[in-house]
């Protein structure tokens, strides 16, 4: 029985301590990307994605989608989406020059796949309507999103799970361990 029950609690920890395929996905951190311009309908924004984002020479794959346009229709919303395909610097780094639509407004999310390396980068810009933007004399936002996230790392909830199977398997083996007492 203690067999069964260190087996089963080693192989919980094990499961616990083996990282999901997500956080081996190749991303190109935020840090490498930069996205400027003006964030007003029939505005230009320009998305930077540094030196070593990409491989040297690498083709990448660039999608622009976005809301406010109606060329195509998502459930309620309009949507579209572009794509082309671009080639990286000799340092890989990637300048992307975005002419959003006169009519446009709402969302958009850049995303740039190297298709030899399969690094990932994203942008996302939110754009305000033409009209709207000369009432509130704002040029939109500044390119980041909201963080909606939490501020405890993966790593820390791992370590938590972990130490919540372990201290059940623990509960477990001295429970056993009293009844096998009791009985002697």
């Amino acid at each position: 029985m203690k067999k069964l029950i260190a087996a089963v609690v080693l192989a919980g920890a094990a499961l616990l301590a083996t990282p999901a395929a997500a956080n081996a996905a190749g991303y190109a951190p935020d840090s490498n990307v930069v996205v400027s311009g003006n964030y007003v309908a029939g505005g230009i924004v320009i998305v930077n994605f540094s030196p070593g984002a990409f491989q040297n020479n690498e083709t990448v794959n660039v999608q622009i989608t976005g809301a406010g346009v109606s060329s195509a229709t998502l459930g309620a919303l309009p949507v579209t989406t572009v794509s082309k395909a671009y080639t990286a610097g000799a340092d890989g780094s990637l300048p992307v020059r975005v002419t959003l639509p006169v009519g446009g407004s709402g969302s958009y999310n850049l995303t740039a796949t190297g298709a030899t390396s399969g690094v990932v980068g994203v942008a996302s810009f939110t754009i305000a309507p033409a009209d709207a933007a000369a009432v509130a004399g704002s040029n939109g936002t500044n390119g980041s999103l909201a963080f909606t996230g939490s501020t405890v790392s993966a790593l820390a909830l791992w370590v938590a799970g972990g130490a919540v199977v372990l201290g059940g398997g623990l509960l477990v083996v001295r429970g056993s361990v009293r009844r096998q007492r009791e009985t002697v």
